[in-house]
C-alpha cells in the first residue's frame, strides 16, 4: 500500500474529521472565552478590588533598555521593548480563561451525555453470554 493511499485511509476515518472540526470550533470558542474573561469577568473583579487591571501586575527582572519611549509602568510597553519580566497578572487572566473554558466544556459534555441515547447493552441488561459465564463462574465456585 502506497504512502498516498495510506494517507487517504487515515484522513477518511471519521474520528480524524471530527478532531479537525473540534479544533476549529475550539479555536473560535477560545476567542469567545477570552472576551468573556477580558471584557466581563476581569473588569468586575478589578472593580471589586479597587479598579485593578490585572494585566498590569508584573515583576520586572531586567533593566529597561536605553532609549525606551514607553511607559515604565506598562507591562505591554516593557514587554514590547524586550524587558525580562514575570507577568503574573497576565498569567492570572489566562488561568481564569482556562477555568472558564474547562467549566463550559464540562457543562457541554454533561448536556450532550444526557441527550445521547444509552447503549442497548446498558438498557437491556447483560447479554446471554455474560449470564452463561456468570453461571459457569458460580458453579466453579461451588
Amino acid at each position: 500500500m502506497g504512502l498516498i493511499s495510506e494517507f487517504k485511509t487515515f484522513i477518511n476515518r471519521g474520528n480524524v474529521i471530527d478532531l479537525a472540526v473540534g479544533v476549529i470550533i475550539g479555536g473560535a470558542f477560545a476567542t469567545i472565552t477570552k472576551s468573556i474573561t477580558d471584557d466581563l469577568i476581569m473588569p468586575v473583579v478589578g472593580f471589586l478590588f479597587g479598579g485593578v487591571n490585572f494585566s498590569e501586575y508584573f515583576v520586572q527582572l531586567g533593566p529597561i533598555p536605553a532609549g525606551f519611549k514607553g511607559n515604565p509602568q506598562s507591562y505591554a510597553d516593557l514587554k514590547a521593548a524586550g524587558v525580562a519580566m514575570l507577568g503574573w497578572g497576565e498569567f492570572l487572566t489566562v488561568f481564569v480563561n482556562f477555568v472558564i473554558l474547562a467549566f463550559i466544556i464540562f457543562l457541554l459534555v454533561k448536556a450532550v451525555n444526557r441527550l445521547m441515547p444509552k447503549p442497548e447493552a446498558e438498557i437491556a441488561g447483560p447479554s446471554e453470554e455474560v449470564l452463561l459465564l456468570r453461571e459457569i463462574r458460580d458453579s466453579v465456585k461451588k
